[in-house]
């Protein structure tokens, strides 16, 4: 599993501009099973994803997708993170 932790680079008003665009790429990657979960942060400065994918190019290229990353509206951290120890049931979505 991936951690991509998103920090914006661009003011919120930028953001909002490619909001609808960069959901569209996250539903695209909801749809084939990759993301498990997505937010903001708090306080709004970026957001994180938790991705599955079978290793760090695979996470990169999906990155590369993504208007905001595009756009340069957002800079991107990626964290592989090997669960040990979840809630019953968690295992389904590693």
């Amino acid at each position: 599993m991936f951690i991509m932790l998103l920090n914006y680079l661009q003011p919120i008003d930028e953001v909002e501009k490619y909001l609808s665009q960069h959901i569209n790429y996250l539903d695209k990657y909801y749809g084939s099973g990759h993301f498990i979960a997505s937010g903001r942060k708090e306080p709004r400065t970026g957001g994180v994803i938790l991705c599955r994918a079978d290793n760090k190019e695979e996470v990169i290229a999906i990155k590369k997708e993504d208007p905001f990353y595009i756009h340069q509206i957002a800079h991107y951290d990626i964290i592989e993170f090997m669960s040990t120890k979840n809630a019953n049931g968690f295992d389904k979505f590693i």
